[in-house]
């Protein structure tokens, strides 16, 4: 009881509970983004889902603190560069989150082919990704985690009210980020930056979150500011994204000539 009632204890649960719902948010708009490749009555599970894995992963890896800080051993070197444990998944978690991203960006954009041929993404493939992305951002959350606080449950504690925060406020993010094709490509630039600092991190080239998250910060504003003064004008509605997922048999439909001319 008198550790609860420490002052400083409670001074780092929230700070370590700020900094855990920040490193979610990422986590929560890849997942986004994946479910809605899904048919729309599966996406709210997949959420629900995904986050669940997520913050079933980070108490695992809290439970095993010795094992991820044995991670930070290094276990070969290439070009005098020493790499361990940590370094590989977040190297391949880079990868990984900068080539989907990219991929991502594509279908939106460009893939018709995709969307006229009419296949459409299983669940279990997706669960499988956010799966693989979970473990990756859930190490960066663990190891924030052991460099805030000691106590080991205070970040359990932090860990499982932010996830839990998350899984309230996904339906939202999910359909704000779906309904708007700017900022769904702002998002998926923000998971490209932050792929490049996951590669960064597995090189030693550290990056102050700051440096990451504050022009994200700015460009959500910026964003922000514009769809209140595009609302202001009453602007028509804003371009749509080629559909990453089609009905079997149903082909994307046609622009109207009329709108495109205009």
């Amino acid at each position: 009881m008198e550790l609860l009632a420490s002052p400083e204890l409670w001074i780092a649960f929230a700070t370590l509970l700020l900094l855990e719902v920040v490193l979610g948010i990422d986590n929560v708009v890849f997942i986004s983004i994946l479910a809605g490749r899904l048919p729309a009555h599966q996406q709210a599970r997949a959420r629900t889902i995904g986050l669940s894995l997520a913050l079933i992963t980070r108490l695992i890896l809290l439970a095993s603190l010795s094992w991820v800080i044995g991670l930070t051993a290094p276990l070969f070197t290439v070009l005098g560069q020493e790499i361990s444990g940590r370094d590989l998944i977040l190297l391949l978690g880079g990868l990984f989150l900068l080539g989907k991203a990219t991929y991502e960006i594509h279908e939106h954009l460009e893939g018709e082919e995709h969307a006229k041929s009419g296949k459409a993404v299983s669940f279990g493939a997706v669960i499988v990704q956010i799966l693989v992305l979970d473990v990756v951002f859930s190490l960066d959350s663990v190891i924030t985690a052991v460099g805030m606080v000691d106590e080991l449950f205070v970040m359990v504690a932090a860990v499982i009210v932010a996830m839990v925060i998350m899984l309230v406020s996904a339906g939202a993010i999910s359909a704000f980020v779906n309904k708007h094709p700017t900022v769904k490509m702002l998002a998926l630039s923000f998971l490209v930056l932050i792929g490049a600092s996951l590669i960064a991190e597995g090189l030693d080239q550290h990056i102050p979150k700051g440096y990451v998250y504050g022009p994200i910060a700015f460009s959500v504003l910026v964003e922000f500011l514009n769809l209140r003064a595009r609302r202001n004008r009453g602007e028509a509605k804003p371009v749509g994204l080629h559909p990453t997922y089609v009905k079997k048999g149903e082909a994307e439909p046609e622009p109207d000539p009329a709108k495109v001319a205009g």
